[in-house]
């Protein structure tokens, strides 16, 4: 049997880890403050509200049975094991999590729920669930339920996710609207909003690098200020301009966002003319900056 290398095994046990922590901690984002003041922010999470608040049902036991019919469409439409099971796993730690903290928080706590404001518990409730199904998405899971949908009807109609969520989960808010009032719809909206800006923070994080982008002509010196004051390599090659008809050398790097005004007065010193853009980069990978590697 070939052994699997240490540094694989090192990241399963890291998606593992993720796992525990990004549903757990999206449970108690729901649990704490989202359930307590009826903030269906989308998602089955957001169903499960307006399930319990007809039916009495668990919050937690609705999130684990309506998505068993949701693996089961996953395993025909996506056909990824590995997807499957490890957002299974990322279901069950959330329903578990769910229930024992709808159990035992008011047993817990001296006051439950822990604040009375609804735009608090919509603001915590928002940036908590995302920040863990930041966690859970960086391991390479999902938290199950609309995610399934919205990847079945993306292969299937062409749509984007972005799309397909906002249909999805903007028809879960209407509902409840509709059922606990306009104003718990905003505040469900508002914490939908800020669960998907955590999400994405969490799996990009801050941007701290910089591409610019150079037309000069200059090129050689301004390069060799590069490398020798910035430890910046860059590469470059001719073109010619579309209005003057002139070749110009175009010159693409990759800064760090404090080295920004380093590399403008490099330009100025070398070559005021130059034409320059610099654009957000979200990573930079290779020599110089991080290593290759895969979230999940």
């Amino acid at each position: 049997m070939r052994k699997l290398p240490v540094k694989a095994i090192l990241g399963e046990i890291q998606g593992v880890i993720l796992l525990l922590l990004g549903a757990s901690l999206s449970a108690v984002g729901y649990s704490v403050f989202q359930v307590p003041h009826n903030i269906a922010a989308g998602g089955v999470s957001g169903i499960a509200i307006l399930v319990n608040h007809f039916t009495g049902w668990p919050v937690s036991a609705f999130y684990l049975a309506a998505n068993v019919p949701l693996f089961v469409l996953g395993y025909f439409f996506l056909g990824r094991w590995r997807f499957l099971i490890s957002t299974a796993f990322a279901v069950l730690i959330f329903s578990a999590a769910t229930a024992w903290l709808n159990a035992n928080l008011p047993l817990l706590l001296d006051s439950y729920p822990i604040t009375e404001n609804v735009l608090l518990s919509a603001i915590w409730g928002g940036l908590v669930s995302g920040i863990g199904s930041g966690l859970v998405y960086w391991a390479g899971s999902t938290m199950g339920g609309t995610a399934i949908i919205g990847r079945i009807l993306q292969i299937k109609t062409g749509l984007s996710l972005s799309q397909i969520y906002l249909f999805v989960d903007g028809t879960i808010v209407l509902a409840a609207g509709v059922v606990f009032g306009w104003e718990t719809a905003l505040y469900s909206m508002l914490a939908l909003l800020l669960a998907g800006i955590a999400t994405d923070y969490v799996l990009e994080g801050p941007s701290r690098m910089r591409t610019a982008t150079i037309i000069t002509s200059n090129p050689e010196p301004v390069v060799a200020a590069m490398i020798s004051e910035l430890s910046r390599g860059a590469s470059y090659w001719p073109v010619v301009g579309g209005y003057t008809g002139e070749t110009r050398t175009i010159i693409v790097c990759t800064i760090y966002r404090p080295q920004v005004n380093d590399l403008k007065r490099i330009l100025l010193r070398l070559d005021p003319t130059a034409f320059v853009t610099i654009g957000i980069t979200q990573e930079a990978l290779g020599q110089g900056f991080s290593d290759f590697s895969v979230r999940g």
